[in-house]
């Protein structure tokens, strides 16, 4: 008698248990999914500097010259963007007012290597430029 109750008991809590673990094996997982895009705040890759020269030399049409100039003051930029980054907190008054100084320093720079009607060509495409950079990342 105890083995038939044993058996009737265990048999339903065993289907029970092993259902239970199936089903939860079948749906979809709640873990958060990874971040593909870089948080604004970490550190700019170098190759970012060079990739976006490249695209820069495509469109509008570089000497490698210009090319060359290009990519020192982007790799400037980078660096000098990734240490202010790394000296002020992420979204700080004084981390905006420092990266507004390296845009503007780069963006002088840029005038000085490319000129004012390809400077002009570089500012209209910029969008363009943006999306080439995000495909490469990819």
């Amino acid at each position: 008698m105890s083995t038939f109750l044993l058996r009737f008991t265990l048999l339903p809590l065993l289907a029970f248990l092993l259902l239970t673990n199936c089903t939860r094996r079948a749906r979809p997982s709640t873990a958060p999914v990874a971040a593909t895009a870089r948080p604004p705040e970490s550190p700019t890759p170098a190759s970012a500097a060079r990739d976006l020269a490249d695209v820069m030399a495509t469109d509008l049409q570089l000497t490698p010259e210009q090319t060359s100039q290009v990519r020192t003051i982007l790799n400037r930029t980078v660096q000098e963007a990734n240490a202010a980054k790394a000296k002020y907190p992420p979204q700080s008054s004084g981390l905006l007012t420092e990266l507004k100084r390296i845009n503007a320093d780069s963006q002088k720079g840029l005038l000085a290597v490319l000129g004012p009607v390809k400077f002009k060509q570089l500012r209209a495409n910029q969008r363009k430029m943006a999306e080439e950079m995000q495909q490469r990342q990819k």
